[in-house]
């Protein structure tokens, strides 16, 4: 077996691309999970999991894929895009409009990574620092309380719904790495039919964003209404992780859906 860190050794990889039959990617963020490894993969002719360039990039971008979600009809929290060049007055008003308690977070990172519940004005500033110090673009979006969800697509089909009960205020970067800070319930616990409409969602985003293989879409259930946040393209795969939890709740154990990835990597060579 080798292995080839894609930080060194992505010369080498190229230089001994046919000797292998599929890349298996598991890599979160910009580099891995935007499209710069799937172009890459595409140009040594590598075959591999997952969303293409197109469709890795739209995801990654928060305020893009907003605006396909919602163009596709999905109902999404209000959000507003700003550079880092934009002036802070202008970001200041916007977010006394959105009202708080509201959201901040970059625009193209993964994983909750620069992400902040800012619960009044006095707290922008920070939040604002926080995430322009990791990416140009960041979003201000509507604070939404209300039931976590997540619903995998795998090969077209939605997965069961998996609610998330974090022991924190929302599900930030903590919430999901640290053991133990959130429980998860597949299937969850709601109704047929809105069992019906989060999976419709998790579909309809799939496709607005260009996606295949697999997906998972993250959602936010208030009374009877769900919202779309966004869509990971490189959902977590360790046995514990929230998609191949829904999977085995589908009838697939953990090697099973490793295995139909990697079929469905190798149907398109």
């Amino acid at each position: 077996m080798e292995f080839f860190d894609p930080a060194y050794d992505l010369v080498k990889l190229a230089q001994r691309a046919k000797d292998f039959d599929v890349a298996f990617l598991v890599i979160h963020g910009p580099g891995g999970e935007d499209g710069t490894l799937q172009g890459f993969l595409e140009m040594i002719g590598l075959p591999y999991q997952g969303a293409q360039v197109l469709g890795s990039a739209l995801a990654m971008h928060k305020g893009l894929s907003k605006i396909l979600y919602e163009r596709a009809g999905l109902p999404v929290p209000k959000g507003f895009l700003f550079k880092k060049e934009d002036k802070m007055e202008t970001i200041y008003e916007v977010a006394n409009k959105l009202g708080y308690p509201l959201i901040v977070k970059p625009a193209t990172q993964g994983s909750s990574i620069g992400l902040s519940l800012v619960e009044d004005s006095s707290l922008l500033k920070e939040a604002l620092e926080k995430a322009f110090e990791i990416d140009n673009e960041i979003l201000l979006e509507e604070y939404i309380k209300g039931r976590e969800l997540t619903v995998g697509v795998l090969d077209d089909k939605p997965l069961p719904v998996v609610e998330i009960l974090p022991k924190s205020k929302f599900f930030d970067y903590e919430t999901k790495y640290i053991p133990g800070m959130a429980e998860e319930i597949c299937p969850a616990n709601i109704s047929e039919e809105l069992t019906k409409t989060a999976q419709n969602y998790a579909l309809k985003a799939h496709k607005a964003l260009y996606l295949r293989h697999y997906s998972r879409t993250d959602m936010i259930l208030r009374d009877n209404e769900i919202f779309v946040l966004e869509t990971n393209t490189i959902p977590g795969m360790t046995e514990t992780s929230l998609l191949p939890l829904a999977a085995k709740v589908a009838g697939y154990s953990f090697k099973a859906l490793i295995q139909k990835l990697l079929d469905l990597a190798l149907e398109n060579t």
